[in-house]
């Protein structure tokens, strides 16, 4: 499985607290099942995103773990001005391994008036902006239409492995098993910050996705989708069940 959320790298941001603590969340990773793992550092008004010192904290666990799990570069992209001009001057700095997906995070209580048109700017820019647990926020939680609009657009969908349980609140799990049920939920990731509460482990949501759908959807969501994302290659997107329509269209980004 790939786990394209995480914040495994140690103190940069509220994830690992020291090395051991990313050294075991990584332990925890690789003896579940995980073969990738994207260190996705938020970049934000609280942590300052700096992708020299992300390059070195990943050698620094590559060479310490002899690469397993694969580490991948990335970040929990905050839609700020800031950051939306530096992505817009050089959008490799912020985008999974360089290439052309973007994980895009939402503050629990605001939705910039202008997120169309950034995100809009942004697929021009040849970036595909991957939106991070929607099912965990207040505002998206109740809006599937600006959502499926979204998608429509050229985004992507990631929800929290955790909120196939009530880990986060009833409210989340419910949004989640929606999304899910109306074909808009892309890749299923650990959103991962330590080793007990919110540990690096996606095999938990491959048993209950394979229960409750097929073993096919789960491969899907945690192998297929996330690898191609890693890799820079085509998703294929299905449009949501309440559009009526099971055509398919694909994003290719690179």
């Amino acid at each position: 499985m790939i786990d394209i959320h995480s914040h495994i790298l140690w103190d940069i941001d509220d994830g690992a607290k020291d090395r051991d603590e990313s050294l075991a969340m990584l332990k925890i990773a690789a003896d579940s099942g995980t073969t990738d793992i994207v260190a996705t550092p938020h970049s934000d008004h609280q942590y300052k995103f700096d992708p020299e010192l992300v390059k070195e904290r990943i050698l620094d666990l590559t060479e310490a773990t002899g690469g397993t799990p694969r580490i991948h570069r990335g970040c929990d992209f905050h839609l700020s001005l800031d950051n939306v001009r530096a992505a817009m001057e050089n959008h490799t700095v912020f985008t999974i391994n360089g290439l052309g997906y973007l994980m895009v995070e939402f503050a629990d209580s605001f939705i910039p008036p202008a997120t169309e048109e950034i995100l809009r700017s942004l697929i021009a820019q040849g970036v595909a902006p991957v939106i991070t647990h929607p099912e965990r926020n207040p505002i998206l939680q109740g809006s599937f239409k600006r959502l499926e609009k979204w998608i429509g657009m050229g985004c992507l969908l990631q929800i929290t492995a955790q909120c196939l349980t009530d880990r986060f609140g009833k409210a989340a799990e419910k949004t989640a098993w929606a999304l899910l049920k109306k074909g808009m939920v892309h890749v299923v990731a650990s959103d991962a910050h330590d080793t007990e509460h919110r540990p690096p482990r996606l095999d938990i949501a491959r048993d209950i996705l394979t229960r409750e759908f097929n073993a096919q959807m789960a491969s899907t969501l945690l192998e297929e989708n996330p690898s191609s994302i890693i890799a820079g290659q085509r998703v294929w997107v299905e449009a949501p069940v309440s559009e009526g329509s099971r055509k398919k269209w694909f994003h290719f980004w690179k």
